[in-house]
């Protein structure tokens, strides 16, 4: 038989100290054995010193934590300690009751640290306890109670923060994904303590009425079964009792200071020893008051000389130290102000940036490869419009757009970078998409833009300029001749609202560019939790993720909304098994949109009206129809071509003087190719084929396309 050749792994008492869930599992069986069973005297000594070692452990950790939410275990902890402290007050009850005896601890209590005389520990006992229940618990019920609402009111403030600086680029995904835990983290431990501090507050109450039952219980055991005097009774069974009550008074008054403290510390970032160390020295002249005042209390007749001068000297003696050490500070770095820095700072910073940058080379180059979807460049006279000290909601609105365009296209813009940019002109802006500027425009802080969309014949006292969305003209005016513009049916908004709506419209031309794969397929995975039949049967087994991303952006580029996800992939679903192209898939897509489709193209009245072509021009054009596996094109001769491009041209100014949208009505199959063809010409050109109108909606002829002849 082949012996084990796995080497044994030596006892380590570090791993040992590891095994958390152990330790915890044997503390609860062991507290609830304590309620249970009988416990020898000698056990009872080591358990009254666990108890107080882990209340001593406890408040250490909490003066060297650095966040008070960093020690998130404290509510369950504290739990158990209180569950551990109240069984050893039960099984000492059961000692002392039984046998006149609970172990050398608790006589220790009773008789060395009161003297023997029970009226003196009755009376330390219950300082203890009103310290205890009416100081230090009453108090720290009170702020976990009012830290906890605060921070739960202004949770949904530091989330919408948290966004605000992820829209500008100041954390990316995974520091604001540890941001927002952190947060919850923060508002899931003030709200537990605020329950915790009811454990402190009820331990100190039954401490009280523990230590009357055994007085009266021992005193009835020692006269009865004891057959003692009514003296020595009361005396032998008091002392013990008392001497129980103040071994655990005294880890429950330690556990209740350290709960105390804990939520006392919501502003200290740093272990409290420092921090309050930092604090006190920082002014020197408070320590030379307080010596000069000591220093005059000593000379009192009456009071005590020696203590009052002993600690006048030490506290100016700290006072002179400690102005020195900052007289010596502020000389030491004037000096180094003069001298440009020092020549020991002028060594020793190229080789700590050395070291810096060779230990963080591969995150900064790993960062250059990172590309921002959308990214809007200002110029330094715009930075205040992004900045909140200065009541600027630039951040806010951004985030809007985002929260706007999700609802209403069905499509999650990443986040949105703010940056500032000085090759700008000074009150310029950009838009970038993938590092390539799609947009710009110009703003002038604190004034208003004023549109004139009512053709009023009044003119207003400003700066000319266009509107940089639909290139409108407008003025720039002052705030006093705002009102005066709004008399007269002008558009006035500010320069904040004009780079948000420039933004809006470029993120909705451009969104078929911003949808990824990676985005796709989160709409999917969320999709998948509502309609998983949906997703599961066309994908992967008929087409893939970037099939089905090149179909949605062929919705997006028409600015089609896509909210009714399920419905595009069902009607996807009906014809993927015959078709791959993903053209003619997004054409058959379109049957799930409906009316969408058509309806912002119908009058009051139901009615369509657009430009419709002669069916002897749509022959001509689908001669030119040239389809692949991936795509439908167009090619047409260049005379058919500008034939086509002339009419277009006289008729839509036809259809944009009587305030119609731009509309051309043609057969199914031409419709997506002719489209792309004539969409570089006519950007805002809409086109619908007979399939996407609605059977009882009316199409009204504005004008016809000829052949050429």
């Amino acid at each position: 038989m082949a012996a084990d050749s796995r080497p044994s792994q030596p006892f380590s008492l570090g791993r040992l100290i590891r095994q958390g869930d152990l330790w915890m599992v044997l503390g609860v069986f062991g507290t609830v054995l304590l309620l249970i069973l009988p416990v020898p005297a000698l056990l009872i000594d080591m358990l009254l010193a666990v108890s107080i070692a882990l209340a001593l452990l406890m408040l250490l950790v909490v003066l060297y934590v650095e966040s008070p939410s960093d020690f998130s275990g404290f509510p369950s902890l504290l739990l158990f300690i209180t569950l551990f402290r109240l069984a050893l007050n039960i099984a000492t009850t059961r000692l002392i009751l039984r046998d006149g005896y609970a172990g050398h601890i608790i006589d220790a209590f009773g008789n060395f640290v009161v003297g023997g005389k029970y009226i003196v520990g009755i009376v330390v006992f219950a300082m203890l306890a009103m310290i205890n229940f009416i100081v230090i618990t009453k108090g720290a019920g009170r702020i976990a109670e009012v830290a906890a609402r605060f921070t739960l009111d202004s949770l949904p403030g530091k989330q919408m923060a948290i966004d605000a600086e992820l829209n500008a680029g100041v954390l990316n995904e995974a520091e604001a994904r540890a941001k927002r835990r952190k947060v919850e983290q923060e508002a899931d431990f003030y709200g537990s303590m605020d329950g915790a501090s009811k454990f402190v507050r009820g331990d100190a109450i039954v401490a009280i009425l523990m230590m009357l039952v055994n007085i009266i219980g021992g005193f009835a055991m020692g006269m009865s079964d004891k057959h003692l005097s009514v003296t020595e009774s009361l005396k032998q069974y008091t002392l013990l009792s008392i001497g129980d009550g103040l071994v655990s008074q005294v880890p429950a008054l330690i556990t209740s200071m350290a709960a105390a403290m804990l939520v006392t510390r919501a502003a200290s970032k740093n272990n409290l020893g420092d921090e309050l160390g930092n604090q006190l020295t920082t002014y020197p002249r408070a320590f030379q008051m307080v010596s000069a005042m000591l220093g005059l209390l000593g000379l009192v007749p009456g009071l005590p000389f020696t203590p009052f001068m002993l600690l006048a000297a030490a506290s100016g003696a700290v006072g002179y130290h400690l102005r020195k050490a900052s007289t010596l500070q502020k000389s030491t770095v004037r000096a180094s102000a003069r001298s440009g820095g020092g020549a020991s700072t002028t060594q020793s910073a190229p080789e700590g940036d050395a070291a810096s940058s060779s230990s963080k080379a591969p995150e900064k180059l790993e960062s250059l490869l990172a590309v921002d979807t959308l990214q809007i460049e200002l110029g330094y006279g715009l930075v205040s419009l992004a900045d909140a000290r200065k009541g600027g909601d630039l951040l806010e609105r951004v985030t809007g757009v985002r929260k706007t365009f999700a609802g209403d296209i069905g499509v999650i813009v990443p986040p949105i970078r703010l940056r500032d940019n000085l090759n700008l002109g000074a009150n310029d802006y950009r838009f970038l998409l993938k590092g390539n500027s799609i947009a710009q425009g110009t703003l002038m802080p604190g004034y208003w833009l004023a549109m004139n969309a009512t053709n009023s014949r009044t003119v207003l006292k400003g700066v000319p300029t266009v509107e940089p969305v639909f290139q409108l003209p407008a003025t720039w005016i002052t705030d006093p001749e705002r009102k005066h513009a709004e008399m007269h049916g002008y558009t006035v908004v500010d320069a904040a609202s004009v780079l948000v709506t420039h933004l809006s419209e470029v993120v909705k031309r451009n969104c078929h560019e911003i949808l990824t794969r990676q985005d796709v397929q989160n709409l999917l995975d969320n999709l998948k939790v509502t309609n998983p039949t949906v997703v599961n049967e066309l994908i992967p087994s008929q087409l893939t993720v970037g099939q089905i991303q090149r179909i949605l952006q062929n919705l997006l580029a028409e600015g089609l909304s896509i909210r009714n996800l399920a419905g595009v992939l069902e009607k996807i679903g009906d014809y993927a098994p015959t078709c791959k192209n993903p053209d003619e898939l997004s054409e058959h897509a379109r049957k799930a949109l409906g009316a969408q489709l058509a309806k912002p193209f119908q009058n009051e009245g139901g009615a369509i009206r657009g430009i419709t072509m002669d069916p002897k021009l749509e022959q001509q054009l689908a001669t030119g129809l040239r389809q692949t596996a991936n795509e439908i094109t167009m090619m047409l001769d260049p005379r058919l071509a500008r034939h086509v491009v002339d009419q277009l041209g006289r008729h839509l100014q036809g259809l944009l003087a009587a305030g119609q949208p731009p509309l051309v009505i043609c057969a199914p199959q031409l419709r997506l190719a002719f489209r792309r063809f004539f969409d570089s010409t006519f950007a805002d050109l809409a086109v619908l084929s007979y399939a996407d109108i609605p059977a009882r909606a009316d199409v009204q002829s504005t004008a016809i396309l000829t052949p050429l002849d």
